[in-house]
């Protein structure tokens, strides 16, 4: 029952761990590249808007050709690019890299979602979605033990190799696992390629709760190894020791939310308590730049993470509950897409206030943007009902 889940938890580890290795080693490749933050933030920005694109993109496609051939093909896409990382010298090849690195990915999420629906009852859904989605909190919390020791003995570009042989073991591994009796043809399978309708609440409904409430993702992963090396004097050594407890919060999150949103919100279509205190919870992120304790800032970036994991478990859990089954894997691209769409805007702006040290208007941003979603959010579902095609349970396998 729990394969398909596990499958995909690997797939999003993966991911992780590719795109983790240039947030890991960016003190090292800016100061060999010649790099700025602001130039660093750019390039991760030409990831986040081809993952931006890609994400519901690969949605619709895979709700269309199937798990089995789409991530062959999403996950073949990715591992040439993070292996071509380890080619480039400068803006705009790590930009182009970056790029084709996020098209490849955008498949990653919705993947797991359309795995954890399809092949779980209901009453597991989250849990199931939770187990797919932490692999992305444990390859960001492995990286940095991984891929550090690497690049100290080999050179941050042996850590874009390592990377790619990661790939190619995922794919081999896949070819085995997505078939019967681990993964079965959906029960439902979309008729065409679809894309996102604009013109609906609920889209708007699904976009802003998660893209706002799990906007600290992209901060925390991208700019903390810099706030640690800069403001506190972390060295490239000592990060490598403490980059796990920001992500092992999200993956913490990712459970006791998934375990939550089962339990007290099953059966809800707005569970409005959760998300309230969600945003509530998301404040004290904002405390960072009043702190010189680095046992405090790194206890506030995994509290921060913590409870984004669990808005994107409500958060998709709620818009799967608003659309029919067969746009499963669209929802989960919609979301991830409209969060990447939120991060490529903002990140090169909290790239260009680190140079400047603004770091109070960096942290007040992250700290206030998921109050921001879910207040929009509260607004935007009024009045609505769910439109899934059908809530039965389904047979478990």
């Amino acid at each position: 029952m729990w394969v398909a889940s596990v499958a995909m938890m690997l797939c999003s580890w993966l991911s992780y761990v590719d795109r983790q290795i240039l947030a890991v080693l960016s003190p090292l490749i800016l100061r060999d590249t010649g790099l700025t933050a602001q130039s660093y933030g750019e390039v991760v920005s030409a990831f986040s808007i081809a993952y931006m694109i890609a994400n519901p993109l690969w949605g619709s496609i895979l709700d269309y050709v199937g798990l089995r051939i789409g991530m062959l093909a999403a996950v073949t896409i990715w591992t040439v690019a993070s292996t071509a990382h380890s080619w480039m010298a400068g803006f705009l090849g790590f930009a182009a890299a970056r790029a084709l690195l996020g098209l490849g990915e955008g498949a990653t999420f919705p993947g797991g979602l359309r795995a954890s629906m399809d092949s779980l009852p209901p009453d597991r859904h989250s849990r199931g979605l939770a187990i797919s989605y932490s692999g992305g909190s444990l390859g960001a919390i492995l990286a940095p033990l991984v891929v550090v020791p690497i690049a100290e003995r080999f050179g941050w570009r042996a850590a874009f190799l390592f990377s790619g042989a990661l790939g190619v073991a995922w794919l081999l591994m896949w070819t085995g696992v997505a078939r019967p009796p681990y993964l079965s043809p959906p029960e439902r399978k979309a008729q065409r390629l679809a894309w996102p309708n604009p013109f609906e609440r609920r889209f708007w409904a699904l976009v802003t709760s998660y893209a706002l409430g799990a906007i600290a993702i992209g901060p925390i992963l991208y700019l903390s190894p810099l706030y640690l090396n800069r403001v506190l004097h972390f060295s490239e050594s000592d990060l490598s020791k403490v980059l796990w407890i920001p992500p092992f919060g999200w993956e913490l999150g990712y459970f006791f939310w998934g375990w939550a949103a089962d339990r007290f919100a099953g059966n809800q279509a707005r569970p409005v308590g959760m998300f309230v205190l969600l945003a509530v919870c998301s404040i004290p992120i904002a405390a960072v730049p009043w702190s010189s304790s680095p046992v405090l800032v790194l206890l506030l970036f995994f509290w921060s993470m913590f409870i984004t994991g669990g808005f994107q478990m409500v958060a998709l859990r709620t818009g799967a509950r608003a659309y029919p089954r067969e746009k499963t894997a669209l929802v989960g691209g919609t979301a991830s897409g409209a969060w990447s769409a939120v991060a490529a805007v903002a990140l090169p702006i909290l790239g260009h206030w680190f140079d400047q040290h603004r770091f109070v208007e960096i942290f007040w941003l992250v700290g206030l943007m998921p109050l921001v979603g879910v207040s929009l959010w509260l607004w935007l579902s009024a009045g609505t009902q769910t439109k899934r095609a059908s809530n039965a349970p389904h047979p478990v396998p």
